[in-house]
């Protein structure tokens, strides 16, 4: 796989709604994600692991949830007790209304530790500032959160069932990436590529980032990850697939990057 340094069409106005997308991110994981805020106050062990799961179910997506939009009639409470089989979470009826549509907004700014948070905001950075200084700031936050619910409804309908909590930033930022290939084709983007050691090479955003969505197809079928259940690869697909859609009626007036 290659690691995406940067890019070298840089941006011609300040990519404010980028920045703004980076720090809302950061800010909600390090102060509001109970699995870091917890660590911060002391809170560890079960007593942690009970209350994320409370803050998941409430705030992140459930495939079941937003299919068929109903909520269960149990959902983790954030308490733990004792039970037959020894400590636990308790569950019990849910003390507030979610709303499925909402829960799919909450969850693009939620993720489930610190390598998932920093590889969501590097591709963010890389990429967002160009496709933002294409669209302008309004048109790119819209662009961002349709691509990130097109990522979020594509995985559930193909996952209808399961009730794992989906969680991330990173469908809409695949659609980031898709837009950027229609737009930036040829932009040359300097990577790290494992061989050996990190090689320093400077590629064309065509094979940087159409490796990277060959490879999340595969993913997304299973092929080739032993952890295809836990990474929602489908939801980058469908995300890097309503970005390329997107874009596309952008192709015509977009300026060629530098030489």
């Amino acid at each position: 796989m290659v690691i995406p340094v940067h890019d070298v069409n840089p941006a011609r106005r300040t990519p404010w709604v980028t920045y703004a997308l980076l720090a809302a991110n950061f800010v909600v994981f390090l102060f509001l994600t109970p699995g870091v805020a917890g660590s911060l106050t002391g809170e560890s062990g079960l007593a942690q692991l009970c209350h994320l799961q409370a803050f998941l179910d409430r705030y992140a997506v459930v495939p079941q949830e937003l299919v068929h939009h109903r909520m269960p009639n149990l959902v983790p409470t954030g308490d733990t007790g004792v039970g037959p089989q020894g400590p636990g979470c308790v569950v019990g009826p849910p003390g507030y209304a979610k709303s499925p549509e909402l829960s799919v907004l909450t969850a693009m700014f939620l993720h489930g530790g610190w390598l998932h948070l920093l590889g969501n905001l590097l591709f963010l950075w890389i990429f967002g500032n160009n496709v933002e200084d294409r669209m302008g700031h309004l048109r790119f936050l819209l662009f961002y959160l349709v691509c990130g619910y097109a990522a979020s409804y594509g995985f559930a309908l193909l996952n209808a069932d399961s009730r794992a909590p989906l969680i991330g930033a990173s469908g809409a930022i695949a659609g980031v990436l898709g837009a950027y290939l229609v737009l930036y084709p040829k932009a040359r983007v300097w990577v790290l590529v494992p061989f050996l050691i990190f090689l320093p090479l400077r590629l064309p955003a065509w094979i940087v980032l159409g490796l990277w969505f060959a490879l999340q197809a595969v993913y997304s079928s299973g092929g080739g990850v032993s952890d295809a259940g836990t990474v929602a690869y489908a939801a980058h697909v469908v995300g890097f697939a309503a970005g390329m859609l997107i874009a596309w009626p952008l192709r015509p007036g977009t300026p060629p990057p530098p030489a």
